[in-house]
C-alpha cells in the first residue's frame, strides 16, 4: 500500500489523502455500534464508534485481512456537531482498534440511520497481499 500525498499538500491528519494498493479487494458493509448479537451496549458516540470498528476488524478478519489492510474507510454520522466535539477521545478509541494506520476516509452528516439507536455507521474497503 502506498499513501498518495501530492506535492506541497498540508499533511493530512487522521486520514489519508489518497491509497494504493494491489491485491485481493475486501468490502465491509456499513458496521454500526452494536455487539455480534446485534445488541447496542451503549448510546455513546464514541464507544459506539469503537464497537463498530471492532465490527470492521472482524468481518476483515475472515479474509484473512488486519487493520492495516484498510486503503478506505467511509463513515456515517447522525450529528456532525457530536462527532467533532468527540474527536480527542475518538481518535483514541480509534487508533485502540486499528493502531496508527490512516487510510483514506470519508464521513458525513445523515439524517438517520436505519437502526434507530446507531449514531455511526462505517464501510471499509481492504486490500490483502499483492
Amino acid at each position: 500500500m502506498k499513501t498518495l500525498q501530492p506535492p506541497g499538500w498540508a499533511p493530512a491528519r487522521g486520514y489519508a489523502n489518497g491509497v494504493s494498493a494491489r491485491g485481493e479487494l475486501v468490502f465491509v458493509a456499513g458496521q454500526i455500534g452494536w455487539n455480534a448479537q446485534q445488541q447496542f451496549e451503549t448510546d455513546d458516540f464514541v464507544g459506539q464508534a469503537t464497537q463498530a470498528l471492532r465490527n470492521v476488524v472482524a468481518v476483515l478478519g475472515e479474509a484473512g485481512a488486519r487493520p492495516e489492510h484498510v486503503v478506505r474507510l467511509t463513515w456515517y454520522v447522525v450529528d456532525r456537531g457530536e462527532y467533532l466535539a468527540c474527536l480527542p477521545a475518538l481518535g483514541a478509541a480509534y487508533r485502540s482498534v486499528m493502531g496508527a494506520h490512516y487510510p483514506a476516509m470519508t464521513a458525513v452528516e445523515v439524517s438517520a440511520l436505519i437502526e434507530p439507536r446507531a449514531r455511526v455507521e462505517i464501510e471499509a474497503t481492504a486490500v490483502v497481499g499483492g
